[in-house]
């Protein structure tokens, strides 16, 4: 999220049944990921992550998600002096912040995401409160199916090209938790205040004449786009699709489709998320220069511009990829850019799902953005996260407070943690992908398939089928990464594409060979990172006592002052891997004495991880 100012790459939710997706042609791809309905995360520290995320969500009430959208429409919020009685929420949920009311569209998306797991109760009654509540702001406002948490007056100034920061964003944001609301926990009333958001935004465009349109889109609007074309599908009201249309941002996607890659110094994350919207266009309407315009920013991010992490962008914005080396800053890797590049990336995957070589493309970047930014984007110790991943030698995670940040980045943290089941598996007819080595269990038509395995500690996976027979292909990987694959059905050796009658009780274990490397910037041989297989090492370079943003600074993540110890860059000076040395599993340490270990394990503390050479 952009500031106002400014290659290679719960405990209450356990044991809860499945709940049934909400099938929609609306939604469908040609060969796509398996719905998160019949995916179940097995314990993992993606397990861990996911409980923790999910009680932080449901710790937070329901009343206090609501107050500034009831404040706006004068809705009753509390009683008088309710300042006293209504715990009211900070940072950019303060009712002085244009963009207030985007963190309740992401929690409606990640709480929907958490009910297509678990189907919990308590999941689905806070879900229907905020819904519910939303409906009667909407009714509140009595502006033609507007809803915000802010007057209709901030997206006036937009219109009139006057200062104001991103309200046509958090629009987005409301909109696209109620099409999740509609889409995986069946709630028909929130699609009913989606399509009323859509028909008064219809109302609102309209009349604007081309020269304002073109001014207005030029303020980051996230993925507007999408949601409109969402609508659409799901109505077929041509009103939605012009609206879609109306948010098409000409001077960022036209040289895309022209074939031209080069994407300057652009804001990441006002950029990315418009192509997702281009991804909808294709899906509905088979454009091909809008599945290219798709494709070739994932592939121009994730390939070319993509830090060792998966993470792109310095101080959220664009760089020039050769000259990587000097972007190793305390402010590296907006996390909702590497958010919105995963979404892309699962519709890239589905178009592609046929091509052996794409695939394994775009499933390795989302190996490596998944373990080594998103995963570790969360404290274990507090639950909080992170806005920026730097990348200095030296610095450390900086992370959020329970109730008075509220960064763009919680929100998509939100989402992130509860959604990692996503992309585990892919399907095509009658052919099974797998694409994350993570504990799970997958259910397929009465068919299970339960995958079991420690890694990356180890490279040994075992997947073991049960229930109905059925015959399919099963597709393993063969990752780069990997020294060796060596596969095993039922005892036998076997190939990584098996098709056979799979029975109740069949067994394939796979061991994948892994090995230290190193990966260097794109501009600079001598600054490099180490990995073990796909896992990026971070060596710990001190401890940090209180390693949290300070609410009372504005945006304090954005110029954060790391303190960094002077010389302590001279300590991680190596020749390369062969200047480490095992010390246990995923466990190792340099000649010097760094221990390092993996990157999404080093919290509250100083770290490096690109290392420099003598």
């Amino acid at each position: 999220m952009k500031t106002k100012d400014s290659h290679t790459w719960p405990r209450c939710l356990l044991g809860i049944a499945f709940a049934a997706a909400l099938p929609t042609a609306a939604y469908a791809r040609e060969g796509a990921v398996v719905p998160l309905s019949q995916v179940r995360l097995l314990p993992s520290r993606f397990q861990d992550n996911f409980k923790r995320d999910s009680a932080w969500m449901m710790s937070i009430p329901v009343h206090s998600l609501l107050h500034s959208f009831r404040t706006a429409s004068g809705c009753f919020s509390a009683r008088e002096g309710g300042y006293m009685t209504m715990h009211q929420l900070g940072g950019w949920e303060s009712l002085d912040c244009d963009l207030r009311g985007h963190t309740t569209g992401h929690l409606l998306s990640a709480l929907a995401t958490l009910y297509a797991q678990t189907g919990s109760t308590r999941v689905k009654a806070k879900a229907d409160s905020i819904v519910t509540g939303l409906a009667e702001v909407q009714n509140a406002f009595d502006r033609n199916g507007y809803l915000s948490a802010f007057p209709e007056g901030l997206i006036d100034r937009n219109i009139r090209g006057e200062s104001v920061w991103a309200p046509w964003y958090t629009l987005h944001k409301i909109l696209q938790g109620l099409l999740d609301q509609y889409r995986l926990c069946h709630s028909d009333a929130a699609l009913t205040v989606a399509k009323r958001m859509g028909l008064w935004a219809y109302d609102k465009v309209s009349p604007i004449d081309e020269a304002t349109r073109r001014r207005m889109i030029r303020n980051e609007f996230g993925g507007y786009n999408e949601t409109m074309y969402t609508l659409y599908a799901i109505t077929r009201d041509e009103r939605y699709l012009k609206v879609a249309r109306f948010f098409y941002h000409d001077e960022k996607i036209d040289p895309l489709k022209a074939g031209r890659s080069d994407l300057g110094t652009n804001h990441a994350n006002t950029f990315i998320p418009k192509l997702l919207g281009e991804a909808r266009r294709y899906e509905l309407f088979h454009d091909p220069e809008s599945r290219q315009a798709s494709e070739l920013l994932f592939n121009t991010l994730a390939y070319g511009h993509a830090f060792v992490t998966g993470e792109v962008s310095d101080k959220e914005h664009l760089f020039d990829p050769q000259e990587q080396s000097r972007h190793l800053t305390g402010y590296d890797g907006e996390n909702c850019c590497t958010f919105n590049l995963l979404k892309l990336a699962e519709h890239v995957y589905g178009w592609n799902i046929g091509s052996e070589r794409t695939r394994e493309a775009v499933t390795a970047y989302y190996e490596r953005a998944l373990y080594n930014h998103i995963l570790g984007q969360q404290d274990p110790q507090s639950s909080m996260v992170c806005y920026f991943t730097p990348l200095q030698t030296g610095a450390y995670r900086l992370y959020s407070t329970r109730d008075s940040s509220f960064w763009c980045c919680v929100g998509s943290g939100f989402e992130s943690h509860v959604r990692y089941a996503s992309f585990i598996y892919g399907r095509a007819d009658d052919q099974l992908y797998i694409n994350l080595l993570i504990p799970s269990q997958l259910e397929w038509d009465g068919t299970q398939l339960t995958q079991t395995t420690d890694f990356p500690a180890s490279g040994h996976v075992v997947y073991r089928l049960s229930g109905r027979s059925k015959t399919f292909t099963l597709h393993l990987r063969r990752p780069a990464w990997a020294t060796s694959v060596r596969v095993r059905v039922n005892g036998r050796s076997a190939p990584t594409v098996i098709r056979r009658q799979w029975q109740d009780g069949d067994t394939v274990e796979v061991d994948y060979g892994m090995a230290l490397r190193t990966e260097a910037t794109k501009d600079d041989p001598s600054r490099m990172a180490l990995l073990y297989g796909p896992i990026v090492l971070a060596g710990r370079l001190g401890s940090v006592p209180h390693p949290f943003s300070d609410p009372r600074r504005y945006n304090d993540y954005y110029t954060f002052d790391y303190q960094i110890p002077k010389g302590l860059e001279q300590q991680t000076v190596i020749r390369g891997a062969k200047d480490v040395r095992q010390t246990g599993p995923l466990r190792f340490r340099t000649k010097g004495g760094i221990e390092l270990l993996p990157f999404y394990d080093v919290h509250h503390e100083r770290y490096v991880i690109y290392w420099k050479q003598p």
